[in-house]
């Protein structure tokens, strides 16, 4: 659709956003069941249930507007939520997981927030109050549910920082070990190497103790007679 005046342009931001949560709730699913500690699955199903109340308030603006909300893909959101996905596929479960979702989820959050802020200026700048009221309910959510993410990222950033130390400790363990190895096997050698050196030594004596010993005396002929 060509944008031509404020109202096209509220419309048009408003399929936009339409578009951003309709996609977000079939993502929401995927990172409740993803999310390794509680604090976050709670925090993650909180904002699916919020964001299915958030595409009714978009469905009651379309009314108003006595408009069609489809029409228009947010290409933003897709891209948004294809980093999210590519984080579920790039990480094992756990905290370090935790806090990168969080992150993704945020991006999600801070563009909400964005988006949302804009079309109110739009819709009171426009004179429609009735629609500037519904969305400042959503907006107020988006913010509180960044909030929220922001508390959960305290305790899991520093989960993922523990756990970071421990796998470190396991590895120093293992090297330790490993030169203990090497270390056993390097005295096994230099006892090797002693006992082949005795050896070439008590042969290099027995050489030398044969040397030493004297001659056997020649044997005694018979006189001989005349």
């Amino acid at each position: 659709m060509k944008v031509m005046t404020m109202q096209d342009l509220l419309l048009d931001e408003l399929k936009d956003i339409y578009s951003a949560e309709k996609q977000a709730i079939r993502l929401f699913p995927k990172l409740i069941k993803s999310a390794a500690t509680q604090e976050l699955k709670t925090a993650f199903q909180a904002h699916f249930d919020e964001t299915k109340g958030q595409v009714e308030r978009l469905d009651r603006v379309f009314q108003v507007l006595e408009k069609k909300p489809t029409g228009k893909t947010c290409e933003a959101m897709k891209g948004l939520l294809a980093e999210a996905t590519e984080v579920l596929e790039n990480s094992d479960p756990g905290p370090l997981r935790d806090a990168a979702l969080i992150g993704a989820a945020q991006r999600v959050e801070h563009y909400e927030i964005a988006a949302y802020g804009t079309v109110i200026s739009f819709s009171k700048a426009l004179g429609q109050q009735e629609i500037s009221g519904i969305l400042v309910e959503t907006l107020e959510e988006e913010k509180a549910t960044d909030k929220k993410l922001t508390g959960a990222s305290r305790s899991v950033n520093k989960q993922a920082l523990a756990a970071e130390g421990e796998d470190e400790e396991e590895e120093d363990e293992e090297d330790e070990y490993e030169d203990d190895e090497d270390v056993e096997d390097t005295e096994e050698e230099d006892e090797d190497l002693e006992d082949d050196e005795d050896e070439e030594e008590n042969d290099d004596d027995d050489e030398e103790l044969e040397d030493d010993e004297p001659a056997p005396a020649p044997a005694r002929g018979k006189t001989a007679r005349k």
